[in-house]
């Protein structure tokens, strides 16, 4: 197991997560507690980009349940349907906002997020979890965090 990231400061984002995702994948593959992997997977990514809140909602039953995190308190429960996270649970496929002032249902957890990505990981056409990453700047995340934050979600729903 890696006890450090090896990422390049004068990479680009997509650099970034090119070198990211093989470290997620040597630091992941030998431990088969979900919980403990999701942990590290947000971490690795929060020290990597500095997102404003990295962590994983679960899946229990209709509603969608905090998981591992990194960053500042977060809701505990978002029903299916409500919200950016909801949505994407309900819909089963990734919802980019880039003003969440914008989206309609928002659900606050912070005021200081200002734009959100979220990303379902889906095994066997289910959602299990959903990846949430928030910024406080607006307009922070675009096709490449989507792209890269798909591919993670494969891994990790190979590994559920």
């Amino acid at each position: 197991m890696a006890e450090e990231l090896h990422i390049g400061l004068e990479l680009n984002k997509e650099q970034k997560y090119i070198q990211l995702l093989p470290q997620i994948q040597s630091l992941t593959e030998g431990e088969h507690n979900q919980v403990a992997n999701l942990a590290n997977i947000s971490a690795a990514l929060m020290q990597t980009f500095g997102f404003w809140w990295v962590g994983f909602y679960l899946v229990e039953g209709d509603e969608l349940v905090l998981g591992p995190f990194q960053g500042p308190i977060a809701c505990t429960r978002i029903q299916y349907g409500k919200g950016v996270c909801g949505t994407a649970f309900a819909q089963k496929k990734t919802v980019l906002v880039p003003d969440v002032d914008q989206f309609p249902g928002h659900i606050a957890c912070s005021s200081a997020s200002r734009s959100e990505i979220v990303v379902p990981v889906i095994k066997n056409e289910q959602v299990l979890m959903v990846i949430d990453v928030d910024s406080a700047k607006l307009n922070d995340f675009d096709a490449i965090d989507q792209l890269y934050l798909e591919k993670l979600a494969e891994m990790i729903a190979r590994k559920a």
